[in-house]
Protein backbone atom coordinates (compact mmCIF):
# COMPACT_ATOMS: atom_id res chain seq x y z
CA UNK A 1 0.00 0.00 0.00
CA UNK A 2 2.83 2.40 0.80
CA UNK A 3 4.72 1.96 -2.07
CA UNK A 4 1.17 2.46 -4.18
CA UNK A 5 1.08 5.68 -2.47
CA UNK A 6 4.47 6.59 -3.36
CA UNK A 7 3.46 5.47 -7.15
CA UNK A 8 0.14 7.87 -7.26
CA UNK A 9 2.34 10.68 -5.75
CA UNK A 10 4.87 10.24 -8.59
CA UNK A 11 2.27 10.00 -10.91
CA UNK A 12 0.49 13.00 -9.67
CA UNK A 13 3.57 15.38 -9.16
CA UNK A 14 4.28 14.67 -12.70
CA UNK A 15 0.90 15.70 -13.51
CA UNK A 16 1.06 18.87 -12.09
CA UNK A 17 4.92 19.73 -13.54
CA UNK A 18 3.72 18.76 -16.73
CA UNK A 19 0.22 21.28 -16.45
CA UNK A 20 2.54 23.92 -15.17
CA UNK A 21 5.04 24.11 -17.57
CA UNK A 22 1.98 23.75 -20.50
CA UNK A 23 0.53 27.03 -18.86
CA UNK A 24 3.92 28.66 -18.46
CA UNK A 25 4.31 27.88 -22.38
CA UNK A 26 0.95 29.00 -22.96
CA UNK A 27 1.39 32.37 -21.23
CA UNK A 28 4.63 32.77 -22.48
CA UNK A 29 3.75 32.63 -25.82
CA UNK A 30 0.48 34.83 -25.60
CA UNK A 31 2.45 37.58 -23.78
CA UNK A 32 5.50 37.78 -26.42
CA UNK A 33 5.35 39.33 -29.61
CA UNK A 34 5.29 36.76 -33.00
CA UNK A 35 8.41 35.97 -35.24
CA UNK A 36 6.79 37.12 -37.91
CA UNK A 37 4.11 39.74 -38.71
CA UNK A 38 0.29 38.74 -39.43
CA UNK A 39 -0.42 38.69 -43.41
CA UNK A 40 -3.82 40.80 -42.49
CA UNK A 41 -1.57 43.94 -41.64
CA UNK A 42 -0.22 43.85 -44.76
CA UNK A 43 -3.50 44.08 -46.50
CA UNK A 44 -4.38 46.83 -44.24
CA UNK A 45 -1.32 48.70 -45.29
CA UNK A 46 -1.47 48.49 -48.50
CA UNK A 47 -5.02 48.87 -48.33
CA UNK A 48 -4.39 52.50 -46.39
CA UNK A 49 -1.42 53.17 -49.07
CA UNK A 50 -4.55 52.95 -51.98
CA UNK A 51 -6.07 55.99 -49.03
CA UNK A 52 -3.02 57.79 -48.97
CA UNK A 53 -2.88 57.88 -53.06
CA UNK A 54 -6.10 58.94 -53.61
CA UNK A 55 -6.21 61.44 -50.73
CA UNK A 56 -2.55 63.12 -53.25
CA UNK A 57 -4.47 63.15 -56.03
CA UNK A 58 -7.41 64.80 -54.51
CA UNK A 59 -5.52 67.50 -53.06
CA UNK A 60 -3.73 68.44 -55.95
CA UNK A 61 -7.42 68.64 -57.42
CA UNK A 62 -8.07 70.77 -54.46
CA UNK A 63 -4.92 73.18 -55.49
CA UNK A 64 -5.60 73.04 -59.00
CA UNK A 65 -9.41 74.43 -58.50
CA UNK A 66 -7.95 76.99 -55.94
CA UNK A 67 -9.79 75.55 -53.06
CA UNK A 68 -7.22 75.24 -50.67
CA UNK A 69 -7.31 78.57 -49.11
CA UNK A 70 -11.42 78.18 -48.46
CA UNK A 71 -10.86 77.62 -44.58
CA UNK A 72 -8.85 79.83 -43.18
CA UNK A 73 -8.61 77.93 -39.44
CA UNK A 74 -7.13 74.95 -38.45
CA UNK A 75 -9.43 73.34 -36.15
CA UNK A 76 -8.37 69.13 -36.08
CA UNK A 77 -11.82 68.04 -33.85
CA UNK A 78 -14.48 70.45 -34.51
CA UNK A 79 -13.54 71.03 -38.18
CA UNK A 80 -14.38 67.61 -38.80
CA UNK A 81 -18.06 69.09 -39.16
CA UNK A 82 -18.98 71.29 -42.10
CA UNK A 83 -21.25 74.26 -41.25
CA UNK A 84 -24.88 73.40 -40.16
CA UNK A 85 -26.91 76.66 -40.67
CA UNK A 86 -27.12 80.15 -42.66
CA UNK A 87 -25.52 81.32 -39.86
CA UNK A 88 -22.13 79.54 -39.48
CA UNK A 89 -21.72 79.64 -43.32
CA UNK A 90 -21.89 83.23 -43.27
CA UNK A 91 -19.33 83.22 -40.36
CA UNK A 92 -16.89 80.74 -43.03
CA UNK A 93 -17.42 83.52 -45.70
CA UNK A 94 -16.88 86.40 -43.81
CA UNK A 95 -13.20 84.78 -42.92
CA UNK A 96 -13.20 83.95 -46.44
CA UNK A 97 -13.44 87.76 -47.54
CA UNK A 98 -10.77 88.90 -45.27
CA UNK A 99 -8.49 86.73 -46.85
CA UNK A 100 -5.97 88.23 -49.70
CA UNK A 101 -7.22 85.50 -51.89
CA UNK A 102 -10.53 86.93 -51.91
CA UNK A 103 -9.88 90.18 -52.44
CA UNK A 104 -7.18 89.95 -55.05
CA UNK A 105 -8.80 87.45 -56.93
CA UNK A 106 -12.32 86.10 -55.92
CA UNK A 107 -13.76 89.44 -54.77
CA UNK A 108 -17.03 88.65 -57.06
CA UNK A 109 -17.99 85.40 -55.45
CA UNK A 110 -21.26 85.13 -53.76
CA UNK A 111 -21.74 82.37 -51.18
CA UNK A 112 -23.42 79.45 -53.52
CA UNK A 113 -19.62 79.47 -55.15
CA UNK A 114 -17.89 80.25 -51.76
CA UNK A 115 -19.43 76.90 -50.97
CA UNK A 116 -18.25 74.73 -53.51
CA UNK A 117 -14.58 75.72 -52.96
CA UNK A 118 -15.28 75.02 -49.21
CA UNK A 119 -16.36 71.38 -49.56
CA UNK A 120 -13.14 70.44 -51.54
CA UNK A 121 -11.07 71.70 -48.44
CA UNK A 122 -13.36 69.77 -46.38
CA UNK A 123 -13.45 67.10 -47.83
CA UNK A 124 -9.74 67.51 -47.95
CA UNK A 125 -9.43 67.33 -44.90
CA UNK A 126 -11.44 65.15 -44.04
CA UNK A 127 -9.79 62.48 -45.51
CA UNK A 128 -6.96 63.28 -43.70
CA UNK A 129 -8.45 62.22 -40.52
CA UNK A 130 -10.10 59.36 -41.81
CA UNK A 131 -6.42 58.01 -42.85
CA UNK A 132 -4.69 59.14 -39.64
CA UNK A 133 -7.72 57.39 -37.60
CA UNK A 134 -7.79 54.01 -39.42
CA UNK A 135 -4.05 53.99 -38.92
CA UNK A 136 -3.89 54.59 -35.64
CA UNK A 137 -6.65 52.46 -34.15
CA UNK A 138 -5.36 49.45 -35.85
CA UNK A 139 -1.99 50.04 -34.87
CA UNK A 140 -2.66 49.70 -31.36
CA UNK A 141 -5.01 46.64 -32.04
CA UNK A 142 -2.61 44.84 -33.57
CA UNK A 143 0.20 45.57 -31.33
CA UNK A 144 -2.09 45.10 -27.99
CA UNK A 145 -3.09 41.71 -29.86
CA UNK A 146 0.57 40.47 -30.64
CA UNK A 147 0.05 40.32 -34.39
CA UNK A 148 3.43 42.46 -35.29
CA UNK A 149 6.97 42.26 -34.26
CA UNK A 150 9.07 44.47 -32.05
CA UNK A 151 10.55 45.89 -34.84
CA UNK A 152 7.05 46.44 -37.03
CA UNK A 153 5.76 47.76 -34.09
CA UNK A 154 8.16 50.43 -34.34
CA UNK A 155 7.40 50.86 -37.54
CA UNK A 156 4.04 51.31 -37.70
CA UNK A 157 4.09 54.06 -34.68
CA UNK A 158 6.85 55.91 -36.90
CA UNK A 159 4.27 55.99 -40.20
CA UNK A 160 1.22 57.30 -37.04
CA UNK A 161 3.64 59.91 -36.48
CA UNK A 162 4.57 60.84 -40.04
CA UNK A 163 1.05 61.05 -40.70
CA UNK A 164 0.68 63.44 -37.72
CA UNK A 165 3.11 65.47 -38.98
CA UNK A 166 1.65 65.29 -42.16
CA UNK A 167 -1.75 67.43 -40.68
CA UNK A 168 0.72 69.74 -39.27
CA UNK A 169 2.13 70.34 -42.32
CA UNK A 170 -0.42 70.70 -43.90
CA UNK A 171 -2.21 73.78 -41.89
CA UNK A 172 1.21 75.36 -41.98
CA UNK A 173 1.14 75.16 -45.43
CA UNK A 174 -2.19 76.72 -45.78
CA UNK A 175 -0.78 79.60 -43.14
CA UNK A 176 1.64 80.44 -45.93
CA UNK A 177 -1.50 81.54 -48.21
CA UNK A 178 -3.14 83.92 -46.15
CA UNK A 179 -1.15 86.27 -45.25
CA UNK A 180 0.41 89.31 -47.63
CA UNK A 181 3.32 89.30 -46.04
CA UNK A 182 4.10 86.13 -47.29
CA UNK A 183 4.53 86.52 -50.92
CA UNK A 184 5.33 90.06 -52.95
CA UNK A 185 1.63 92.89 -52.35
CA UNK A 186 0.12 92.81 -54.95
CA UNK A 187 1.23 89.28 -56.60
CA UNK A 188 -1.30 86.17 -57.10
CA UNK A 189 -1.90 84.86 -53.38
CA UNK A 190 -0.93 81.31 -53.10
CA UNK A 191 1.12 78.97 -50.80
CA UNK A 192 5.02 78.87 -50.06
CA UNK A 193 5.98 76.49 -52.70
CA UNK A 194 8.67 75.32 -49.96
CA UNK A 195 5.98 74.48 -47.17
CA UNK A 196 3.70 72.37 -50.78
CA UNK A 197 7.08 70.48 -51.39
CA UNK A 198 7.34 69.62 -47.75
CA UNK A 199 3.23 68.70 -48.00
CA UNK A 200 3.83 66.61 -50.85
CA UNK A 201 7.22 65.05 -50.20
CA UNK A 202 5.68 63.98 -46.69
CA UNK A 203 2.57 62.28 -48.15
CA UNK A 204 4.98 60.66 -50.60
CA UNK A 205 7.03 59.39 -47.29
CA UNK A 206 4.13 58.00 -45.78
CA UNK A 207 2.91 56.03 -48.92
CA UNK A 208 6.09 54.58 -49.75
CA UNK A 209 6.70 53.47 -46.21
CA UNK A 210 3.01 51.82 -46.09
CA UNK A 211 3.50 50.15 -49.73
CA UNK A 212 6.91 48.99 -48.72
CA UNK A 213 6.18 47.49 -45.47
CA UNK A 214 3.40 45.59 -46.71
CA UNK A 215 4.84 44.17 -49.29
CA UNK A 216 7.86 42.92 -46.93
CA UNK A 217 5.66 41.01 -44.90
CA UNK A 218 3.91 39.46 -48.19
CA UNK A 219 7.04 38.50 -49.03
CA UNK A 220 8.27 36.73 -46.11
CA UNK A 221 5.10 34.86 -45.85
CA UNK A 222 5.97 33.40 -49.35
CA UNK A 223 9.25 33.01 -48.80
CA UNK A 224 8.30 31.29 -45.28
CA UNK A 225 5.32 28.99 -47.49
CA UNK A 226 8.11 27.44 -49.87
CA UNK A 227 11.56 27.72 -48.20
CA UNK A 228 13.23 25.49 -50.91
CA UNK A 229 12.24 28.34 -53.85
CA UNK A 230 12.91 31.12 -51.90
CA UNK A 231 16.68 29.72 -50.79
CA UNK A 232 17.18 29.72 -54.79
CA UNK A 233 15.96 33.13 -54.55
CA UNK A 234 17.76 33.89 -52.07
CA UNK A 235 21.12 32.64 -53.52
CA UNK A 236 20.28 34.49 -56.34
CA UNK A 237 20.00 37.90 -54.74
CA UNK A 238 23.09 37.75 -53.50
CA UNK A 239 24.75 36.71 -56.62
CA UNK A 240 27.60 39.42 -56.89
CA UNK A 241 26.11 40.95 -60.54
CA UNK A 242 23.13 42.01 -58.49
CA UNK A 243 24.44 44.62 -56.08
CA UNK A 244 25.38 47.21 -58.60
CA UNK A 245 21.44 46.62 -60.00
CA UNK A 246 20.24 47.24 -56.13
CA UNK A 247 22.08 50.07 -55.98
CA UNK A 248 20.78 51.46 -58.96
CA UNK A 249 17.09 51.17 -57.99
CA UNK A 250 17.90 52.73 -54.92
CA UNK A 251 19.14 55.89 -56.89
CA UNK A 252 16.51 55.59 -58.81
CA UNK A 253 14.05 55.65 -56.86
CA UNK A 254 15.58 58.77 -54.61
CA UNK A 255 15.73 60.74 -58.18
CA UNK A 256 12.17 59.79 -59.23
CA UNK A 257 11.14 61.29 -55.74
CA UNK A 258 13.54 64.48 -56.14
CA UNK A 259 12.06 65.29 -60.06
CA UNK A 260 8.25 64.71 -58.24
CA UNK A 261 9.35 67.16 -55.71
CA UNK A 262 10.81 69.66 -58.30
CA UNK A 263 7.39 68.89 -59.68
CA UNK A 264 6.09 70.65 -56.50
CA UNK A 265 7.91 73.91 -57.02
CA UNK A 266 6.86 74.01 -60.13
CA UNK A 267 3.40 73.82 -59.27
CA UNK A 268 3.66 76.44 -56.33
CA UNK A 269 5.38 78.60 -58.61
CA UNK A 270 2.90 78.42 -61.27
CA UNK A 271 5.86 77.54 -63.73
CA UNK A 272 4.02 75.41 -65.76
CA UNK A 273 1.93 78.61 -66.98
CA UNK A 274 5.16 79.83 -68.75
CA UNK A 275 7.48 78.34 -71.97
CA UNK A 276 4.20 75.86 -73.39
CA UNK A 277 6.42 74.02 -75.35
CA UNK A 278 8.60 71.65 -75.79
CA UNK A 279 11.59 70.53 -75.90
CA UNK A 280 12.18 74.43 -76.82
CA UNK A 281 12.17 77.12 -74.47
CA UNK A 282 11.99 80.74 -76.22
CA UNK A 283 14.51 80.90 -79.26
CA UNK A 284 16.30 77.86 -77.79
CA UNK A 285 16.28 74.65 -75.91
CA UNK A 286 17.17 76.90 -72.28
CA UNK A 287 16.26 80.67 -71.67
CA UNK A 288 18.85 83.49 -71.72
CA UNK A 289 21.16 82.92 -68.63
CA UNK A 290 20.36 86.30 -67.82
CA UNK A 291 16.93 85.46 -67.39
CA UNK A 292 17.87 82.23 -65.13
CA UNK A 293 19.77 83.84 -63.02
CA UNK A 294 18.25 87.41 -61.99
CA UNK A 295 19.16 89.36 -58.87
CA UNK A 296 15.69 89.85 -58.96
CA UNK A 297 15.48 86.78 -56.50
CA UNK A 298 18.53 87.38 -54.17
CA UNK A 299 17.47 88.96 -51.05
CA UNK A 300 21.26 90.20 -49.53
CA UNK A 301 23.34 92.47 -51.24
CA UNK A 302 26.30 91.03 -52.33
CA UNK A 303 24.10 87.98 -53.79
CA UNK A 304 25.74 85.31 -52.73
CA UNK A 305 22.22 83.49 -52.57
CA UNK A 306 21.79 84.07 -56.18
CA UNK A 307 22.42 80.62 -57.48
CA UNK A 308 20.19 78.40 -54.92
CA UNK A 309 17.26 81.49 -54.22
CA UNK A 310 16.77 81.41 -58.45
CA UNK A 311 16.95 77.77 -58.51
CA UNK A 312 14.00 77.71 -55.83
CA UNK A 313 12.35 81.01 -56.72
CA UNK A 314 12.85 81.48 -60.38
CA UNK A 315 9.93 79.86 -62.24
CA UNK A 316 11.85 79.79 -65.66
CA UNK A 317 14.75 78.13 -63.94
CA UNK A 318 12.63 75.76 -61.71
CA UNK A 319 10.75 74.73 -65.11
CA UNK A 320 14.32 73.90 -66.71
CA UNK A 321 15.39 72.26 -63.50
CA UNK A 322 12.43 69.92 -63.64
CA UNK A 323 12.89 69.20 -67.31
CA UNK A 324 16.55 68.27 -66.62
CA UNK A 325 15.24 65.97 -63.93
CA UNK A 326 12.75 64.08 -65.81
CA UNK A 327 14.78 63.78 -69.03
CA UNK A 328 17.53 62.00 -66.67
CA UNK A 329 14.89 60.20 -64.88
CA UNK A 330 13.13 58.65 -68.18
CA UNK A 331 16.66 57.82 -69.45
CA UNK A 332 18.17 56.72 -66.37
CA UNK A 333 15.22 53.86 -66.39
CA UNK A 334 15.74 53.41 -70.13
CA UNK A 335 19.98 52.43 -69.22
CA UNK A 336 18.23 50.10 -66.38
CA UNK A 337 15.81 48.34 -68.82
CA UNK A 338 19.05 47.86 -71.44
CA UNK A 339 21.04 46.87 -68.78
CA UNK A 340 18.69 43.71 -67.39
CA UNK A 341 18.65 42.53 -71.15
CA UNK A 342 21.65 43.13 -72.60
CA UNK A 343 24.12 42.14 -69.42
CA UNK A 344 24.32 38.02 -69.92
CA UNK A 345 25.08 37.79 -66.08
CA UNK A 346 22.20 40.11 -64.52
CA UNK A 347 19.81 38.92 -67.63
CA UNK A 348 19.90 35.27 -66.38
CA UNK A 349 20.49 36.27 -62.61
CA UNK A 350 18.08 38.61 -62.20
CA UNK A 351 14.60 36.95 -60.54
CA UNK A 352 11.87 37.07 -63.01
CA UNK A 353 9.28 39.42 -60.41
CA UNK A 354 12.08 41.62 -61.00
CA UNK A 355 12.38 41.69 -64.42
CA UNK A 356 8.43 42.50 -64.72
CA UNK A 357 9.16 45.33 -62.27
CA UNK A 358 11.35 46.89 -64.24
CA UNK A 359 9.54 46.82 -67.42
CA UNK A 360 6.68 48.17 -65.44
CA UNK A 361 8.70 51.06 -65.18
CA UNK A 362 9.67 51.76 -68.81
CA UNK A 363 5.89 51.54 -69.43
CA UNK A 364 5.11 54.27 -66.07
CA UNK A 365 8.05 56.34 -67.05
CA UNK A 366 6.84 56.71 -70.63
CA UNK A 367 2.93 57.41 -69.78
CA UNK A 368 4.45 60.03 -67.58
CA UNK A 369 6.85 62.11 -69.82
CA UNK A 370 3.77 62.09 -72.47
CA UNK A 371 1.56 63.42 -69.42
CA UNK A 372 3.90 65.60 -68.85
CA UNK A 373 4.53 67.30 -72.12
CA UNK A 374 1.04 67.41 -72.63
CA UNK A 375 0.24 69.66 -69.27
CA UNK A 376 2.86 71.77 -70.35
CA UNK A 377 1.87 72.67 -74.49
CA UNK A 378 -2.22 72.80 -73.24
CA UNK A 379 -0.85 74.80 -70.21
CA UNK A 380 -1.99 73.24 -67.44
CA UNK A 381 -5.86 72.33 -67.83
CA UNK A 382 -7.14 70.62 -64.33
CA UNK A 383 -7.21 67.35 -65.29
CA UNK A 384 -3.87 66.69 -67.14
CA UNK A 385 -2.47 68.17 -63.99
CA UNK A 386 -3.67 66.13 -61.96
CA UNK A 387 -3.30 63.12 -64.05
CA UNK A 388 0.57 64.02 -64.29
CA UNK A 389 0.71 63.87 -60.37
CA UNK A 390 -0.78 60.62 -60.20
CA UNK A 391 1.62 59.35 -62.79
CA UNK A 392 4.33 60.84 -60.63
CA UNK A 393 3.43 58.70 -57.99
CA UNK A 394 2.73 55.92 -59.77
CA UNK A 395 6.14 55.87 -61.26
CA UNK A 396 7.41 56.21 -57.87
CA UNK A 397 5.22 52.63 -56.80
CA UNK A 398 6.90 51.19 -59.15
CA UNK A 399 10.59 51.87 -58.14
CA UNK A 400 9.63 50.92 -54.88
CA UNK A 401 7.72 47.87 -55.78
CA UNK A 402 11.16 46.66 -58.01
CA UNK A 403 12.90 47.28 -54.67
CA UNK A 404 11.14 45.12 -52.50
CA UNK A 405 11.57 42.37 -55.49
CA UNK A 406 15.12 42.71 -55.05
CA UNK A 407 16.00 43.44 -51.57
CA UNK A 408 17.16 40.70 -49.11
CA UNK A 409 14.99 39.89 -46.48
CA UNK A 410 15.50 40.10 -42.43
CA UNK A 411 18.06 37.97 -40.92
CA UNK A 412 15.44 36.30 -38.25
CA UNK A 413 13.85 35.20 -42.02
CA UNK A 414 17.09 33.90 -43.65
CA UNK A 415 18.26 32.01 -40.81
CA UNK A 416 14.82 30.32 -40.55
CA UNK A 417 15.09 29.50 -44.40
CA UNK A 418 18.87 29.06 -44.80
CA UNK A 419 19.28 27.03 -42.12
CA UNK A 420 18.22 23.29 -41.86
CA UNK A 421 15.84 22.85 -38.90
CA UNK A 422 16.60 21.63 -35.96
CA UNK A 423 15.69 17.81 -34.48
CA UNK A 424 12.29 17.92 -32.33
CA UNK A 425 13.06 17.05 -28.46
CA UNK A 426 9.88 15.47 -26.52
CA UNK A 427 9.38 17.87 -23.80
CA UNK A 428 10.38 17.00 -20.44
CA UNK A 429 11.90 13.51 -20.89
CA UNK A 430 12.80 13.31 -17.14
CA UNK A 431 8.68 13.73 -16.14
CA UNK A 432 8.21 11.06 -18.70
CA UNK A 433 10.53 8.90 -17.42
CA UNK A 434 9.32 9.09 -14.26
CA UNK A 435 5.90 8.56 -15.16
CA UNK A 436 6.58 5.32 -17.05
CA UNK A 437 8.98 3.82 -13.63
CA UNK A 438 6.17 5.19 -11.08
CA UNK A 439 3.50 2.89 -13.19
CA UNK A 440 5.84 0.24 -13.60
CA UNK A 441 6.16 0.37 -9.50
CA UNK A 442 2.50 0.37 -9.37
CA UNK A 443 1.60 -2.83 -11.35
CA UNK A 444 4.56 -4.15 -9.40
CA UNK A 445 2.94 -3.61 -6.03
Amino acid sequence: MEGSSAGRAVLAEAATTLEGKGKSKSKSKSSSFPKTTSKSVAYWLLGSAASVFGIVVFGGLTRLTESGLSITEWRPVTGSLWPMNDAEWASEFNKYRASPEFSQLNSSMDLADFKQIYFMEWAHRLWGRVIGVTMLLPTAYFIARRRVTPSMAAKLVGICGMIGFQGVIGWWMVKSGLKDDLFEPGSHPRVSQYRLTAHLGTAFAVYCSMVLTGLSILKEHRMLADPTKAAETIKALQHPALRVFRGSVTGLALLVFTTAMSGALVAGLDAGLIYNEFPWMGLGLTPPKKELFDPFYSHVPDQSDLWWRNMLENPSLVQLDHRLLATTTFTAIMTLFAYTRFSKRVRTTLPKDAHKGVQGMVHLVSLQVTLGISTLIYMVPTWLASAHQAGALALLTGAVVLFSRISMPRRAILRQIMKPPAPRTSTGPHITSRMEAAKVTEKSL
